[in-house]
């Protein structure tokens, strides 16, 4: 394949990606105004605690999706599993934008919004393992880290496409009426262009690897394959996993909430500050991922748990201290500098890990599992721990789990250098 053409398909994956993570963090961007429309009891704390078990649900339905998708793309192809999470996404994202609240149609509200979390779950389960995949086999070698990079520069971008939505929404409409219908507006938005992306993955080519295993008469994947031949790397992908993902869903997602919340910013500014320093880490990740092609994937990676063990506590709480605007952004982007070491380059670790035939399913599943007690519960154990009066445990907590990463870090060997993608240099 010539390189313009690898080059197009891998950006055509990524724009698909793009957008399944936009609808994703729709969510979440937007539950400062619609959490009211469904839980309508009890204080700003109590609101957005239901919305982020909500949230949370969703990730609790990933490791199911990654086990059903992963193994479909790993037997019908990593296209045939793209386009499919892609459509159920966008099924996901319109029953949000229509439930009525529940107001008008009581608790079948809560219930529906938990069903399309639900099926958007399934969804990014499938996802992250069929894209991961896909774009790390259709790398050229000498430059998988900057390539699969795009796998987070996506997914910050669909979360960076949210906030800008807020931001525009924000300024064009009054504080009511976003909270009465505005913030069905995203969700829409998310749908339309899903269809959009299902059909310019139809268009997609499969990875040649994937083509070679099949014609090989590979095994057939499966989660007993995995866990059987390949526990050292499932067990390791988890582990490794663990303090990232909720690293980077704590400096991320959980951040606007922080900064509204418990620094005292109005929700404008948290949005802004939010935004900004996202767009900057956005632009680290390739830099970071090409960085991995000349070092080594292990460096970054124990470096991001050093930093993150050092530095944690201090950077949430002195943003939990400032009033200025400038110095919040400045720590925002300082986590987020720190947690570039994983987030550039954990899916190529990832797919290096595992064989063609059980890769999607081995990137996908592990990675679930870790993604769904980790980073998906997040802000809800964020936001317990200040509901008990202990805000600082969350951020003991979150040092934790990347001092647990570390350790595996440190085990573990370069994946670059001893992993199976090596084999196709």
């Amino acid at each position: 394949m010539s390189a313009p053409s690898r080059v197009r398909h891998i950006l055509a994956g990524s724009a698909g990606n793009l957008v399944e993570w936009y609808d994703w963090y729709a969510y979440s961007a937007f539950a400062l105004y619609f959490a009211p429309r469904f839980f309508p009891k009890g204080d700003t704390t109590a609101q957005l605690m239901d919305s982020a078990a909500v949230f949370a649900v969703g990730f609790l339905m990933r490791p199911i999706g990654a086990w059903l998708m992963g193994r479909y793309a790993d037997r019908r192809g990593r296209k045939a599993g793209l386009t499919l999470s892609v459509a159920m996404m966008c099924a996901g994202s319109l029953a949000i934008a229509l439930t009525p609240d529940v107001e008008r149609i009581g608790l079948a509200a809560p219930v529906i919004l938990v069903l399309a979390r639900l099926v958007q779950g399934l969804s990014l389960g499938g996802e992250y393992g069929a894209s991961a995949t896909y774009l790390s086999e259709m790398a050229e070698p000498a430059r998988r880290g900057f390539w699969s990079s795009f796998q987070y520069v996506t997914l910050i971008g669909g979360q960076l496409i949210a906030l800008a939505v807020l931001l525009a929404l924000q300024s064009l409409l009054t504080p009511a009426q976003l909270e009465s219908w505005g913030w069905r507006i995203p969700f829409l938005i998310g749908g339309a262009l899903a269809w959009v992306v299902f059909w310019l993955r139809r268009r997609l080519v499969e990875s040649p690897q994937f083509l070679a295993a099949r014609e090989a008469g590979a095994p057939r994947s499966s989660a007993w394959l995995l866990f059987r031949v390949h526990p050292r790397a499932a067990f390791t992908v988890i582990g490794l996993t663990a303090g990232g993902t909720l690293a980077f869903y704590a400096y991320s997602t959980y951040m606007q909430k922080y900064l509204a919340n418990t620094a005292g910013f109005s929700r404008e500014s948290a949005t802004a500050i939010c935004a900004l320093a996202l767009l900057a880490y956005l632009l680290l990740q390739p830099v970071a991922g090409a960085l991995s092609d000349r070092v080594g994937r292990k460096p970054l990676l124990v470096g991001f748990g050093v930093l993150g063990v050092l530095f944690t506590v201090p950077i949430f709480t002195a943003i939990g201290a400032t009033r200025d605007a400038a110095v919040a952004f400045g720590l925002v982007l300082a986590a987020l500098v720190i947690v570039t070491g994983y987030s550039s380059i954990n899916a190529v670790v990832k797919a290096e890990l595992f064989p063609t035939h059980v890769r999607a399913l081995g990137v996908a599943l592990p990675y679930s599992l870790a993604n769904a007690l980790f980073g998906g519960t997040a802000e809800y154990v964020a936001l317990r721990f200040k509901a008990q009066g202990i805000e600082s445990g969350f951020f003991w907590y979150v040092t934790a789990m990347i001092g647990v990463s570390l350790a595996v870090y440190l085990a573990m060997p370069d994946p670059q250098r001893t992993g199976h993608l090596t084999a196709d240099r």
